[in-house]
């Protein structure tokens, strides 16, 4: 059932200091119709973890390890072979969907093109899929929608119509990288429950990269949590949301805003997040842990399994004790 399998994958980009790794020996699997989120601050190594298995690193970005889709390993792919893959088997959401979609090209050339490409099917055959696609993520007069240009439409309208490419070619997988940002709480909530529908009819596995842990315990299955680009913990959203065993997963959820605080500010996680190739030894995240001690500052982090579902890298798992906090 395993679709996407990474092992001890590592991304380096290189720097103005030289190269730098922005992914650290990162493992996770995804199962087929299954939705994994991944959660983290500006900088975690989210975006570069989804660019690896796109094939989208920026210039001289080098991915290694292991990133075995469907029975076939992408580390090592030249560009032709990605783009075999790309946007028919694998299909991404991007952050910002003005910036991904062509501001000077009709909605219906831009949901044809790669349809064409992938599918090699006729120009009728392909807009009458274009309209399908429309009708599927909900955009209002289809037939009209194919001949507007992208600034035509609201911020969630062309979410959607993104959404729209990316399932053109009923890929097996689909990434969104942050797809409700800037969104309005009610566009949120809709393209959220698009994408939940799209996995139970389409059987679609989903990979959503977000920092906001709300709308990860609304979507998804397993939640991944990232720090200067290597994993902390890892489980099922939402037992990772209730009972969370890493001090930074602590500090995510401790920071999000209560409605029921009566005025009560925001508790931040002192500190910010390591620079690109300046990570601390030893964990990184010891620098802002008030749970941190001596041997935090060297080796690597104890991985601790929990219950078999569960895992987290932490030396001191302060949680784990009678008197740690009651969750």
């Amino acid at each position: 059932m395993t679709l996407l399998s990474v092992r001890n994958l590592t991304v380096t980009l290189m720097t103005g200091s030289g190269p730098a790794d922005a992914v650290r020996n990162l493992s996770f699997d995804i199962e087929r119709g299954q939705i994994l989120g991944i959660a983290g601050e500006s900088g975690s190594g989210k975006t570069m973890t989804a660019l690896s298995i796109m094939g989208l690193l920026p210039y001289k970005g080098k991915a290694s390890g292991s990133i075995n889709f469907d029975g076939e390993e992408l580390v090592g792919f030249k560009p032709k072979d990605f783009r075999r893959v790309r946007g028919k088997d694998v299909a991404m959401i991007f952050q910002d969907p003005m910036t991904s979609l062509h501001p000077m090209l009709t909605i219906e050339t831009q949901l044809t093109e790669h349809l064409r490409h992938h599918r090699k099917v006729s120009k009728g055959e392909a807009r009458v899929r274009a309209l399908e696609l429309l009708d599927t993520v909900k955009i209002p007069d289809p037939e009209t929608a194919l001949k507007a240009h992208p600034s035509q439409f609201s911020g969630g309208m062309r979410q959607r119509i993104a959404i729209a490419m990316a399932l053109a070619c009923q890929p097996k997988l689909l990434i969104a990288d942050e797809p409700t940002t800037a969104l309005d709480v009610t566009v949120q909530a809709g393209i959220l429950k698009l994408l939940d529908e799209l996995r139970k009819s389409q059987n679609l596995s989903v990979i959503v990269i977000t920092h906001d842990l709300g709308v990860l315990s609304a979507l998804t299955d397993r939640l991944m949590i990232m720090y200067a680009g290597a994993e902390v913990e890892s489980g099922p959203t939402s037992q990772v949301l209730t009972r969370p065993r890493h001090p930074y997963t602590q500090g995510l959820i401790d920071a999000l805003p209560d409605s029921g605080a009566n005025g009560k500010r925001l508790i931040a996680i002192e500190g910010m997040p390591p620079e690109l190739g300046k990570f601390p030894t030893g964990c990184a995240f010891h620098t802002r842990c008030s749970f941190a001690r001596s041997e935090c500052k060297s080796g690597t982090p104890n991985k601790v399994d929990i219950d078999g579902i569960r895992r987290i890298f932490c030396t001191v798992d302060p949680f784990d004790t009678p008197a740690g906090v009651n969750r």
